[in-house]
């Protein structure tokens, strides 16, 4: 049995990917609590080698320092915050050497995360030739949900970002 990627999620990164293809630019992925979901939809569109570069799923600091060499955040950040994501988003680009990075930062639950966000919030963000960052809160309590939630949240902001470049 395999597990489908929700519709909305394929969609999005169809439409994504149609407007990496036309303009022959690359992306990589950074998530945390969308588990994967963003990357499994766009590696899903025939062709994605074409500008998919690669992902880390940092859910943990351990991930971040051995993905993503991040060893210190700036002074003040944390993750599950706006600024953090547009890090990893920038971080992810640089990294990959992509043109485009876009990143996911949250709390699916079924519990607050260790900072106190509540379920349901999430923020996300592209660094690229145009940046963005939004803020979710789903008012969802159960995990998975909040999983397809957040990752339609980070391709929808990328589909934005790519229609404004």
């Amino acid at each position: 049995m395999t597990a489908a990627i929700p519709p909305t999620l394929t969609r999005l990164a169809h439409a994504c990917a149609e407007r990496l293809f036309a303009r022959r630019e690359t992306v990589g992925v950074s998530e945390s609590s969308s588990g994967g979901l963003v990357s499994a939809a766009l590696l899903a569109v025939p062709g994605a080698s074409a500008f998919f570069y690669g992902a880390s799923i940092t859910y943990a600091r351990q991930a971040a320092r051995a993905f993503m060499a991040v060893e210190r955040l700036p002074p003040g950040m944390r993750s599950a915050t706006e600024p953090y994501a547009r890090f990893m988003a920038a971080r992810v680009s640089e990294r990959l050497g992509a043109v485009w990075g876009i990143a996911e930062t949250g709390a699916a639950g079924p519990a607050t995360n260790r900072f106190g966000d509540p379920t349901g919030h999430t923020c996300v963000a592209v660094a690229g030739p145009v940046s963005l960052s939004r803020t979710l809160n789903t008012g969802v309590s159960e995990r998975e949900p909040n999983m397809a939630l957040f990752a339609e949240a980070t391709l929808q902001l990328f589909l934005e970002a790519l229609e404004q470049a």
